[in-house]
């Protein structure tokens, strides 16, 4: 169950950010909501999946999976580019984020 809530909390957080670019500063008020919303209820729901796992991990697999998607939210639905030096960054964050799962399990 906690790596559910983790994965939910993803979920809210990239879709938070996703919206900051629709506010437009913070002038248009459904999309500020969505952000706001969105951010408190990934916080919460991030809290409460680290009762079960380490915070190195929950919060490498959070922000590197977070990062890595909304730059893929960015280039599908806000037609971004995405050129090498963004892709390696990318698989960079990855691989972080693996070189801390496998650490943690020895």
């Amino acid at each position: 169950m906690p790596y559910v809530l983790l994965g939910l909390a993803i979920l809210s957080e990239i879709c938070a950010t996703s919206c900051l670019k629709l506010t437009d500063g913070y002038t248009r008020l459904l999309p500020t909501v969505a952000v706001a919303v969105g951010y408190v209820v990934s916080f919460v729901l991030l809290g409460r999946a680290l009762t079960d796992i380490p915070v190195s991990v929950a919060y490498a697999v959070w922000s590197g999976v977070g990062t890595a998607a909304v730059a893929a939210v960015g280039a599908v639905a806000f037609g971004e580019s995405l050129g090498w030096p963004q892709w390696t960054g990318i698989a960079l964050i990855i691989v972080g984020v693996v070189v801390l799962n496998l650490h943690r399990a020895h």
